[in-house]
């Protein structure tokens, strides 16, 4: 399942003119049925969007004003204050330490999120065995065989104790110290974080797992695009997204619900028909019934965070579904062989049909 995922992720390594589009699989017809066409496999170069920006100012009325900003993103952003604060100043001190470098919170909190669910896991969520641990309050995954933790780590950001030596040393279970000791890691030899090939590289150089670096992306993005929209945290949208995040690892399964339906994972009608159920949202089961009972994005506008993004041709049959994360991501169950993961909604060369929404 880890090189299923790495296929998929790693293509974005490659220039375009070389890349080979993977078919998704047809559903509900049997594989066998399936008419050739083109479908998205890429996931290009990116790192998380601008996201709301910590300020620390002298108190005011009991609380500073750093404290008054986690305080109101903790909520919609289902992160710990406390931790939420941790993040921030990691940002904060690398500010003044590696301006160029560019760290935001966002992607502490999204280390944070595929570490330990922001140290509500007490342990690794990768087990010695090579199979991922369950978050408290998360669908499991699976299929992470080889990409097991080989040292001990602490806190909600899982750093390792040589981690934490290069990073400037610190206490491994304080957020804070973590917070600055990850920072320091990820921008060490002069790394600039707004720059996507340089954030890749740099959140690989922290721990070396595909899987984990699209755990990181992926709930970065959330993070980054619920700040500047708190009150979206809530809708049945940003569950959705939660859910499909939870789910990143899980197998291709043809007509697969879900481990909560019986099934080790999902197809691709499959994936985001569950994570609008996790959001009371009831949708249609397959990729082309969910395209022709959604209400239709404009063509000439772009997919929001939630909206179903659409593969085939409309005139005669939609083959493949995905859920848009934002940034020009999508999550999706992809085909046989690979695992649910991020890609890049829209490249050239495929069939894409337009987006929806499930809700307003």
């Amino acid at each position: 399942m880890v090189a299923a995922l790495v296929i998929g992720s790693l293509l974005f390594m490659r220039p375009a003119a070389q890349s080979q589009a993977v078919l998704p699989a047809a559903e509900p017809q049997p594989p066998s049925s399936t008419a050739a066409s083109t479908g998205p496999s890429v996931l290009e170069v990116s790192a998380p969007v601008p996201a709301q920006a910590p300020q620390q100012q002298p108190q005011q009325q009991g609380k500073s004003a750093l404290e008054s900003w986690a305080a109101g993103l903790s909520g919609p952003l289902d992160i710990p204050e406390r931790t939420l604060i941790g993040y921030a100043n990691g940002e904060l001190t690398l500010r003044k330490e590696q301006p160029n470098c560019h760290l935001s919170w966002v992607t502490l909190a999204g280390i944070g999120k595929a570490s330990s669910d922001h140290g509500r896991y007490g342990g690794d969520l990768l087990k010695s065995d090579g199979t991922l641990n369950k978050p408290l309050g998360a669908v499991p995954l699976q299929g992470a065989a080889g990409e097991a933790a080989t040292e001990q780590r602490g806190g909600p950001l899982q750093l390792t104790q040589q981690q934490l030596k290069r990073g400037g040393g610190g206490n491994i279970q304080d957020v804070d110290d973590a917070a600055t000791a990850t920072g320091r890691v990820l921008c060490s030899g002069g790394t600039n974080l707004q720059a996507g090939q340089s954030w890749w590289k740099a959140i690989a150089n922290y721990r070396a797992s595909d899987l984990f670096r699209q755990q990181v992306l992926g709930n970065a993005q959330l993070y980054a695009t619920l700040s500047q929209n708190p009150a979206a945290g809530k809708a049945p949208a940003a569950r959705a997204v939660r859910f499909a995040l939870d789910q990143i690892g899980l197998p291709y399964v043809w007509g697969g619900n879900g481990p909560d339906s019986g099934s080790a994972g999902f197809d691709c009608s499959g994936l985001t028909k569950a994570a609008y159920d996790a959001a009371g949202i009831s949708l249609q089961r397959t990729a082309d019934s969910q395209f022709r009972s959604v209400l239709p994005v404009p063509p000439t506008g772009l997919p929001k965070m939630g909206d179903l993004v659409f593969y085939g041709n409309p005139a005669t049959r939609i083959h493949h579904v995905g859920l848009y994360l934002g940034n020009g991501l999508m999550i999706n169950a992809p085909t046989e062989g690979m695992a649910v993961q991020i890609a890049t909604y829209h490249v050239t060369g495929d069939d894409y049909a337009g987006a929806g929404h499930p809700a307003n």
